[in-house]
């Protein structure tokens, strides 16, 4: 005899009531969706999913919550995420920029992210030392142990989806750069750039590098720039969105220019609030209005406080305006304008 589905009540009061006993910590919010996490596990019961099914899901879960558990304990520290091939020998040019660049970032007080494994990975680790590095090791058969910098450390995370691991890499980035690689490489490069071209993920500074001479960008970006643009696959704004840095130097400077001025961004109900280190002249913000007009959906780009509903970065002034929530490329270049009339007011 079939077993018979359980009201929607009662998974909510059985949710509540193991809530109780775990803890009485979080905000009303948060209790509120733990509750929803516990009855979405108990309603797969129900819901016909094989073994196999919960076991993806619980191990998808327990490898976030442990994600989250490692990068919580830096929030406020500002993480670039690095890319490239686990097969670039550590003679190769390109290491030799990765681990520059990740010396130079690392200098500036940021701390690096990467995939745990050897080449670019490695010289992402080299850069800033075991100290400031993340590493995000994917369980494979031909792949299983870390790089000897970040081997052993707290901070060194394993997965066994590729998409969770994905996830974190891009949740944690306030920049990407992106070495020469495989098909690894090129899978992580297009995902956060659709991430980013949807509005999926914060905007950030993504950047492309590899050693003096190299033709791996330039023709990379023949291929998209052919092909996709083209052929009307991407806009022409979207190209906004990569960087070809020139050298490591000039990697690091176009990130941190990204941060002069510009601080971070959320959306509040449609409009979409852009945090500021400090506030824009006048004249500037007409500017701004005059130019990226296609982006708003009605009324006018403004100058303002902290909204109500906002609870972070409350001293710093605002930029806020009911967004067409599209155009993420014309968005990357209304950051750069902010930047260049920021250091103008400064």
């Amino acid at each position: 005899m079939p077993r018979q589905s359980r009201s929607q009540d009662a998974y909510r009061l059985e949710a509540e009531g193991l809530l109780d006993r775990l803890t009485e910590d979080g905000s009303d919010l948060d209790r509120r969706l733990a509750a929803d996490m516990i009855r979405t596990a108990a309603r797969l019961l129900d819901d016909g999913c094989d073994t196999g099914q919960m076991k993806l899901m619980a191990n998808a879960l327990k490898e976030m919550r442990a994600s989250w558990r490692v990068f919580n304990a830096y929030k406020g520290t500002r993480k670039i995420t690095i890319y490239g091939s686990a097969r670039t020998p550590e003679d190769h040019p390109d290491y030799k920029v990765a681990r520059e660049f990740s010396r130079l970032m690392a200098a500036n007080s940021w701390m690096s992210i990467t995939g745990a494994g050897d080449g670019i990975m490695k010289a992402g680790h080299e850069g800033p030392s075991r100290e400031s590095s993340f590493g995000l090791r994917i369980r494979l058969p031909f792949e299983t142990a870390a790089n000897e910098v970040i081997e052993g450390d707290p901070k060194l995370i394993s997965f066994r989806y590729f998409f969770t691991r994905k996830v974190m890499f891009m949740a944690h980035a306030d920049a990407v750069a992106v070495c020469p690689g495989g098909f690894g490489t090129q899978d992580e490069l297009f995902e956060a750039l659709t991430l980013i071209q949807t509005g999926k993920s914060n905007i950030v500074p993504v950047v492309l590098l590899e050693g003096a001479e190299g033709v791996y960008w330039d023709h990379w970006k023949t291929y998209v720039e052919k092909n996709l643009g083209g052929n009307g696959w991407i806009s022409e704004e979207d190209m906004s969105l990569i960087y070809e840095a020139s050298d490591p130097q000039d990697a690091c400077s176009h990130i941190l220019r990204f941060y002069r001025v510009y601080h971070s961004s959320r959306y509040v109900g449609d409009h979409l609030v852009l945090r500021l280190q400090n506030e824009l002249p006048a004249e500037a913000v007409s500017k701004i209005n005059e130019e990226f007009a296609d982006l708003v959906q009605s009324g006018v780009i403004e100058q303002s406080n902290a909204l109500p509903v906002e609870k972070d970065h409350l001293d710093l002034p605002r930029l806020v305006f009911h967004h067409t929530r599209r155009g993420w490329g014309r968005v990357r270049e209304m950051i750069d304008c902010i930047n260049e009339h920021g250091d103008d007011a400064a």
